[in-house]
């Protein structure tokens, strides 16, 4: 990471003779920060929307709106999970009945311990696609990522498109 960050600041040392030279970075797409919006509320400081790098975590999200408060329930959120733009970040306080029923506090379904019923209430899954989704996560031990539904017969581009912001590990 220190490599890159040097990189970046100076991109390279010509060295002619006697001569070193500092070469500027070019401007390009990928050296401008991509910004995206997150809504952070519930057991916060600071609940709020706020504008954050792509490429954040729940962790900044939350650093963001000024940390956890004391209330605040640490085990049911993923602090690690990358967030995307519009995203709503919702900290449960300690005692909120939380992956209950195979939800986590967004509201989202847990892939490794959801119901054939809970998968069902998701738009394209019906009963055999839901019961093709416990086999696959019985039959390999479970969901490693949300992307592993790729791997479930049945499920294409366009569905898991529709189901991966609202699913989890």
């Amino acid at each position: 990471m220190l490599a890159g960050l040097a990189a970046a600041v100076v991109v390279a040392l010509v060295q002619q003779g006697d001569h070193v030279s500092t070469v500027a970075p070019r401007a390009s797409a990928s050296n401008v920060p991509v910004t995206i919006y997150v809504h952070v509320l519930g057991a916060v400081h600071t609940p709020g929307l706020y504008q954050l790098n792509d490429g954040a975590r729940v962790m900044d999200a939350v650093a963001a709106a000024g940390g956890l408060t004391d209330a605040a329930d640490e085990t049911a959120i993923n602090l690690a999970r990358f967030v995307s733009d519009g995203e709503q970040v919702r900290v449960p306080t300690e005692g909120e009945t939380e992956e209950q029923d195979g939800t986590d506090a967004q509201g989202r379904v847990n892939l490794n311990t959801a119901t054939s019923e809970e998968l069902e209430a998701l738009p394209r899954i019906g009963p055999s696609l839901a019961a093709r989704i416990i086999a696959w996560r019985e039959e390999n031990g479970g969901f490693r990522s949300v992307d592993d539904l790729r791997n479930v017969s049945g499920i294409g581009e366009k569905t898991f498109a529709s189901l991966k912001d609202l699913v989890t590990i």
